[in-house]
């Protein structure tokens, strides 16, 4: 794979998304491949649990890949979002643990990845967020759903509605985060012995036991098709493609509300 590194040790398999110098921005091509990957991850019985991360240390995923989103049409953002739903899906529904280890900034399409995760682990310089509206979109791989099921309605509206960031220490004590540590190495730790500890757990278990906790929500559920419809329908705005323009020339957006 271009754009993701995979690596299988002791049934645990670590995932490393490889675009540094992007700070690990979600392309179409990396979400297919994330969808590629965890089909076969999955499947595969002798894999017992997952540690998703990004390259470096500055980002886990630092949001979507805006410079490929800039002149999407509404019928092309509406794919992009069904693609990253369907990937994220591929992990929320996964009969493994998936452990999220945020390394860094975790923003826009890198929180929603986050937080598909069963468990997310953060060190302390972390910042999350889910800028999209300062963009003149909203997020559309799956964030407005899961983080209200994470956080409460009330959070999810003040965070979605900012598009402001939050530390490590402000996510751990919103239940956004299990976690936090002071360095990635400590992190890491952490993941691979709680993942050690599943291994020895009943695997149909364990499986079933995801699926019950998610039964809580249904991914099929009106709020996740109305975030794909209005992600796409936004593409289609003087606004949106102003927040973006704006984004990638550095400057300070001029929304006019069409």
């Amino acid at each position: 794979m271009n754009n993701l590194a995979i690596d299988i040790k002791n049934q645990i398999a670590t995932i490393t998304i490889m675009r540094a110098s992007k700070l690990n921005a979600l392309n179409k091509e990396t979400l297919e491949e994330i969808l590629e990957a965890t089909e076969k991850i999955n499947q595969d019985k002798n894999i017992k649990g997952v540690m998703l991360t990004g390259e470096g240390e500055k980002a886990f995923v630092a949001g979507a890949d805006i410079a490929q989103m800039v002149n999407m049409t509404e019928n092309e953002a509406l794919a992009y979002s069904q693609l990253g739903h369907k990937a994220f899906a591929n992990i929320e529904n996964a009969p493994k643990p998936y452990i999220a280890l945020i390394n860094g900034f975790a923003l826009g399409g890198g929180l929603e990845l986050a937080m598909a995760c069963h468990i997310r682990l953060a060190v302390e310089k972390s910042k999350l967020g889910l800028p999209e509206v300062t963009l003149g979109v909203i997020p559309g791989f799956g964030g407005t759903q899961r983080l209200t099921s994470l956080i409460g309605k009330a959070k999810a509206f003040e965070m979605v509605l900012t598009g402001d960031m939050i530390t490590g220490q402000e996510a751990k004590e919103l239940g956004l985060v299990n976690h936090i540590f002071p360095t990635i190495t400590e992190m890491t730790t952490k993941a691979i012995d709680i993942l050690e500890k599943v291994c020895k757990r009943g695997e149909l278990a364990i499986a079933k036991a995801i699926k019950t906790i998610n039964a809580q929500y249904d991914s099929e559920q009106g709020g996740y098709i109305q975030e794909v419809m209005s992600f796409g329908h936004l593409f289609g705005t003087k606004d949106c493609k102003e927040g973006m323009n704006a984004f990638l020339e550095k400057r300070t957006p001029n929304f006019i509300g069409e």
